[in-house]
């Protein structure tokens, strides 16, 4: 038997775009998946999954999740007609759209089953493996979520010239932000075609969004390295405001981000890949994270509180 664990995470900017050359910051949440693989006396492998869960997350997503596995143990060369085995999924971490979910439950596979047979991957080819897994999940997975569920911390993550790179943000200290769900499970295998909509009907006015959510990216970056949240929070609602424009985010979405401002969060935007999933909102300080969340709990909306950039 052996477990291995990922991250969940939160994109603060560029959720949609950066297989477009867009830089994103995106922050590992203290919340986890876990993965523990069991040899077994069967054929095959068959799967527990005990993740607690937005309601409908896991039905919904069923197929996807056994094409990710069956990829993962592909690529790493398990033959499970000669190891049979039980996946057994658990975790601090809320399953639902927004919040790395499937990326979290690629890399904790990853590192289980590299621990179970004695692989000796390396970090960096364990993040390669969460990104194979992802393939089923997201069609051509950019590597964010993957990469943040691998290493932690607060990243500017970027696909530049069909590299992807990523460097940590040195946040000038930690961050309390609340993230809610919309109660919406999105499928992030259309939203390429849905951006390339967004695109081709108008194309001069796509290139521009893109240039200005790029400069958004930069300058939150160096907000966030000099504690200027107020900055940072701006910035989210700013690009909110652009993604509304596009499509991307959700009327409950929207709702939830302007519950958030109104009880006094800095800035609230959608995460992840939109049309539904999480909402995240800047909520610097206990107070101010419990007054948020409580609002929104009040109605009845899963709420996660979690402090980034520990």
């Amino acid at each position: 038997m052996a477990q291995g664990a990922g991250f969940g995470k939160t994109i603060l900017i560029g959720d949609q775009f950066v297989l477009r050359g867009v830089p994103a910051i995106v922050a590992a949440l203290p919340y986890e998946t876990v993965a523990v693989v069991d040899r077994i006396d069967a054929e095959g492998w068959i799967l527990e999954d005990n993740r607690n869960e937005v309601p409908g997350y896991k039905d919904k997503k069923k197929e996807q999740q056994i094409d990710s596995i069956n990829r993962i143990l592909e690529v790493m060369k398990i033959d499970v007609k000669k190891s049979p085995l039980k996946i057994t999924y658990g975790g601090t971490l809320l399953a639902g759209s927004g919040v790395g979910a499937s990326a979290a439950s690629c890399v904790s596979l990853a590192r289980a089953l590299n621990e179970e047979f004695k692989l000796g991957l390396s970090i960096d080819e364990i993040n390669h493996v969460g990104w194979e897994g992802e393939f089923a999940y997201h069609g051509t997975p950019s590597g964010v979520d993957n990469t943040a569920s691998t290493y932690g911390g607060v990243l500017l993550y970027q696909v530049a010239d069909h590299e992807k790179k990523f460097e940590r943000i040195k946040v000038k200290e930690p961050i309390d932000v609340v993230l809610a769900n919309s109660g919406v499970t999105s499928d992030t295998s259309t939203l390429g075609a849905f951006v390339d909509q967004i695109r081709d009907r108008d194309p001069d006015l796509f290139k521009n969004r893109l240039k200005m959510i790029t400069d958004q990216a930069l300058e939150m970056k160096k907000a966030l390295e000099t504690g200027l949240l107020e900055t940072v929070g701006s910035i989210m609602s700013e690009n909110h405001k652009i993604l509304i424009d596009m499509g991307l985010s959700h009327e409950t979405l929207v709702y939830l981000c302007n519950m958030a401002l109104e009880k006094g969060a800095l800035g609230a935007k959608v995460t992840g890949g939109g049309r539904g999933g999480y909402m995240v909102a800047l909520t610097p300080g206990e107070e101010l994270q419990q007054t948020v969340a409580v609002a929104m709990e009040k109605e009845g909306y899963k709420v996660i509180r979690a402090r980034i950039g520990n």
